[in-house]
């Protein structure tokens, strides 16, 4: 009787042996095949910021690629938030965000793939009680008009211009005064011829 519980003891404790050895070698690996999550957001989830941020800040528990990385904001009109392509830097992502944004409920989505291969993907919430301010116009300067400068010899032009007629004008007067002259010398000489004929 002995003998028999002896034996079945040693089979139970064979069938056993296989059972914890593969259940311990499940506990040892379980860290290795962790999947990569979302350790922290900035905003964080369900969070109240007075005025929209400048970056949105994602941190996860293993490094990331930034060939992979996929981050979105979309603001409570719809229109996406992002003022450009998100920047990986070890375990952060952090995406650069649009300024004048209004208030509102806005939405974060992911999608990033971890060093080791793991891909990461969620969503969140935030909400924004007060628009960005609107930036300050710039200045406009209206360029003063450069004063026109006038040469010497175009001011001595305009003046001669003015004061010296032209020469076919002095021509035609010389031509006048000189047949004047010349009507005046015949009358002259009948007068003479006459007066001594009488």
């Amino acid at each position: 009787m002995h003998a028999v519980n002896r034996r079945a003891a040693r089979v139970a404790a064979r069938c056993l042996v296989v059972p914890l050895a593969a259940a311990t070698l499940l506990f040892a690996a379980q860290p290795a095949f962790a999947h990569t999550d979302l350790v922290t957001g900035s905003p964080a989830e369900a969070a109240s910021e007075s005025r929209p941020p400048q970056t949105i800040k994602l941190t996860f528990s293993d490094e990331m690629t930034s060939r992979y990385a996929k981050v979105a904001l979309t603001a409570p009109d719809g229109e996406q938030g992002a003022a450009g392509a998100p920047q990986v830097a070890g375990r952060t992502v952090t995406l650069p965000v649009k300024p004048g944004l209004p208030a509102g409920s806005y939405t974060v989505g992911y999608r990033v793939v971890s060093a080791d291969g793991h891909p990461v993907t969620g969503s969140y919430r935030f909400t924004v009680e007060e628009a960005a301010p609107a930036p300050a116009p710039t200045p406009t300067r209206t360029p003063t008009p450069a004063p026109t400068r006038t040469d010497d010899a175009s001011r001595t032009d305009d003046a001669s211009s003015t004061l010296d007629p032209p020469p076919p004008v002095v021509a035609i007067a010389g031509g006048l005064f000189l047949l004047a002259a010349a009507g005046v010398s015949v009358a002259v000489t009948r007068r003479r011829r006459i007066r001594h004929g009488s």
